[in-house]
């Protein structure tokens, strides 16, 4: 190895992002930008302020000089690789991403060297645990320690982890949330430690004092209604029958564990016809985009894993499945890391948005989150807020489309021709976490409560019709339906046809009662 070290980065701009402060970029982003790894940096960059300032915004943490990690000349570069992994997993939290390409960029001896630094030391603990974790391979001649304390891999007040086991080799608690073939991380912020707290409250509550007929009516509504919001959400209007396919399908999320074949059961499920569609997990590249109108040239937002790597990734991804279902890690935040996944995986040519909504479901019902027999509609917030859902698919996609290469295919598909199986199992997945928190309040405070509302009106307007008019279950939807396609008045034309029995004091007495009873202005 070379001895020229110095990680430290003090231009004004670093890959694009202006400082906010003068300073010194360290940490996680120091060490990629130093050692070239092609890999995105990660937010927010962490900078030394020349002054004694601090404060965190979406791109920026910037500390006072007392953190400046050592780093000069003297240093070899493996010395001040140290210094700034310590940093890193003091301030930053793990980043699997880094400590992987830090495992093909280094040699074996290079490796010996790095965790044989302050070798007793907890971060050097931490950092021989991770890199063996992720290569699944003793580094060679380092020797397993003994009579120390155990120390956890991931600090909890940083990261969420679940209980972990001991590793005797390394004195070190496994918490990982995940296996070494998919584990992306989720940092703690005020949103989620919010989010989290405000949900527990609440998830046991919100259909306290509802009659078990109204919740199962209500039910039944909101489960035709997610499963046509997530056609929606692909841009697609599916008949009423398809909708209620697929909606059966959200009715049993939980009651089936999830495997290969489970996958491409529901696969099966959402490709009604699928002449022009290869089924099964892809055989080719993917990716989520368009294409130039004059050359068919592919512009991708979102490039899909390697074919190729989906054996390996999906294996993982189940595994971490399974590992987070055995332990007490919170349902929203165990189904952000499997649902958006798989998503990020694309594994499918057609169907993957739909399923990974559908693993949402499943893992609230695995984790006895949503109430049985209860539909949770998360789907029908995620369409409310479908701007937010694309910039959270976006904030990983993006990135990384500079760090993969490919080439346009025949069929204008692509080809992806680097090493990307890191991306898709080792990333952060905290913003889609908040999004998520996000949708499964709002689907609490205002979805399931509006259901319920419309039909308790729609119950008391029913009972009211029929003490007046006797009027038939038939005919009281349509006069419903009437009302709400015209703000609550019956159109002269429905006057005239439907409803021609009826005089002018009736219907504006109907017209008066729907208002009241339906809250409309």
């Amino acid at each position: 190895m070379t001895n020229s070290a110095h990680f430290y980065y003090d231009a004004p701009v670093f890959h694009g992002l202006k400082r906010p402060e003068k300073g010194t970029i360290v940490g996680y982003a120091a060490i990629i930008d130093k050692l070239g790894l092609n890999i995105p940096i990660p937010k927010p960059v962490a900078l030394i302020c020349n002054r004694n300032k601090s404060f965190v915004n979406e791109d920026w943490q910037v500390f006072p000089p007392s953190y400046l990690p050592e780093d000069h000349e003297k240093l070899s570069v493996i010395e001040a690789l140290y210094k700034h992994l310590v940093f890193s997993l003091k301030y930053e939290g793990v980043n699997l991403l880094v400590f992987s390409a830090l495992t093909r960029y280094f040699s074996q001896e290079d490796l010996y060297e790095l965790v044989s630094i302050e070798a007793s030391g907890q971060y050097s603990r931490r950092i021989w645990f991770l890199l063996e974790w992720i290569m699944g391979k003793e580094i060679s001649k380092k020797k397993a320690l003994s009579k120390k304390s155990y120390v956890p891999a991931v600090d909890t007040n940083l990261q969420f982890a679940i209980t972990g086991k001991k590793s005797k080799r390394h004195l070190v608690i496994n918490n990982l949330p995940g296996t070494p073939y998919f584990c992306p991380l989720i940092h703690r912020t005020a949103k989620i430690e919010f989010s989290q707290s405000d949900i527990e409250q609440k998830k046991n509550e919100y259909l306290k004092g509802l009659g078990k007929d109204i919740i199962q009516r209500a039910s039944a509504f909101l489960l035709l209604k997610d499963s046509k919001a997530s056609f929606s959400i692909e841009g697609e209007s599916p008949r009423s029958r398809r909708a209620a396919r697929w909606g059966k399908a959200i009715g049993q999320a939980g009651t089936k564990d999830l495997s290969e074949e489970e996958l491409l059961r529901l696969q099966q499920v959402v490709i009604e016809n699928s002449r022009f569609i290869e089924m099964g997990f892809r055989k080719k590249g993917g990716f989520v985009g368009e294409h130039d109108r004059a050359t068919g040239e592919p512009i991708p937002d979102h490039i899909s894993a390697k074919p190729e790597d989906l054996p390996e990734l999906i294996k993982g991804l189940l595994a971490t499945n399974q590992l987070l279902l055995e332990n007490d890690f919170p349902a929203v935040m165990a189904a952000a890391k499997i649902a958006f996944g798989f998503v990020f995986i694309h594994p499918f040519v057609d169907g993957n948005g739909r399923i990974h909504r559908y693993i949402i479901h499943h893992l609230l019902a695995k984790k006895k989150f949503s109430q049985q027999g209860v539909v949770f509609p998360v789907s029908a917030s995620i369409l409310d807020h479908i701007y937010d859902y694309r910039n959270v698919l976006e904030d990983y996609s993006h990135p990384l489309l500079n760090h993969i290469e490919w080439e346009q295919t025949p069929d204008n598909n692509i080809r992806v021709t680097n090493d990307t199986l890191d991306y898709y199992r080792f990333f952060d997945i905290t913003k889609q976490t908040e999004f998520l928190y996000n949708c499964v309040n709002d689907t609490i405070d205002n979805i399931i409560p509006r259901e319920i509302r419309y039909l308790s009106a729609y119950d008391a307007f029913k009972r009211w019709l029929d003490d007046e008019y006797e009027m038939p279950d038939k005919i009281v939807a349509l006069l419903v339906r009437f009302l709400e396609q015209n703000n609550g008045r019956i159109s002269k034309r429905a006057r005239e046809k439907e409803f021609s029995k009826l005089e002018s004091g009736e219907i504006l007495e109907i017209e008066e009662k729907f208002m009241e009873l339906f809250n409309v202005d």
